[in-house]
């Protein structure tokens, strides 16, 4: 059995990556900073009846937390080391940069950025031990510029350049490095949009929908099985034909 990490596991694209790769026999760890992530994780053992799930707390932005995280879900499932990381974890702080605070630029650079390596340092030696890894960092459409989004933005084209550079340092070791960018998906994270921003989105999909947290966690399971191995330093954007 393989073992997946899914950061930010508890809501929107974490939660359904977490039941679409639980249900095809992988085993998942669930990390969120929402202290409800047990009950989600019991959620997705019932849902898919998949023992080798567990949710932990982790907060991405602080390296000890990583680390904790990390020894304690090899502990738990008596495994030692995790064959995919899932870098999904993620925050929004939108505003005009001429109002954004300096809060609101590291809170969202902390999560996307340092999240992305404080889990990744975690879990790359394992990878390299057995020369077989999958890592998948969640980028979003908003990486090519949004207005109110110079933090998030700038976040999001961090992980592509991300992306590129450990694919090309790691393929060697037969892991592959790919960057999801989403559109405008139908999340908890999107819910607090106002009407007035959804329908101005959806005006500029040519599928005329926002998208399914499903529809990205299709593609996941597909770039963390044997099937995906010759597919990595992509940026694969699923976006229903959106684009800035």
């Amino acid at each position: 059995m393989r073992y997946a990490i899914v950061t930010g596991g508890g809501s929107g694209i974490g939660y359904t990556t977490s039941i679409k790769l639980a249900s095809l026999g992988y085993g998942v760890i669930m990390g969120d900073i929402a202290p409800n992530i047990e009950e989600k994780a019991k959620s997705v053992r019932e849902a898919t009846k998949n023992e080798k799930v567990i949710g932990l707390h982790l907060d991405v932005t602080d390296w000890d937390s990583c680390n904790a995280f990390y020894n304690k879900a090899l502990s738990s499932l008596g495994i030692d080391h995790v064959d995919i990381l899932i870098n999904n974890a993620g925050i929004l702080r939108d505003a005009l940069f001429v109002k954004m605070t300096r809060e609101q630029w590291d809170q969202v650079i902390k999560v996307h950025l340092y999240g992305a390596f404080n889990m990744t340092k975690q879990v790359v030696e394992g990878m390299i031990k057995y020369q077989w890894g999958r890592i998948i960092n969640m980028s979003s459409i908003s990486w090519k510029g949004n207005v109110g989004q110079a933090n998030y933005s700038a976040a999001k084209a961090g992980l592509i350049g991300f992306t590129k550079t450990l694919a090309k340092e790691l393929g060697k070791y037969n892991i592959t490095v790919n960057a999801i960018v989403p559109g405008f998906i139908d999340t908890p994270m999107t819910a607090p949009l106002p009407d007035k921003i959804k329908k101005m989105f959806l005006e500029r999909i040519p599928a005329g929908r926002m998208g399914r947290p499903e529809e990205i966690s299709n593609i996941i399971a597909f770039l963390v099985s044997d099937e995906a191995s010759y597919i990595s330093g992509a940026e694969i954007e699923v976006t229903g034909g959106f684009s800035q």
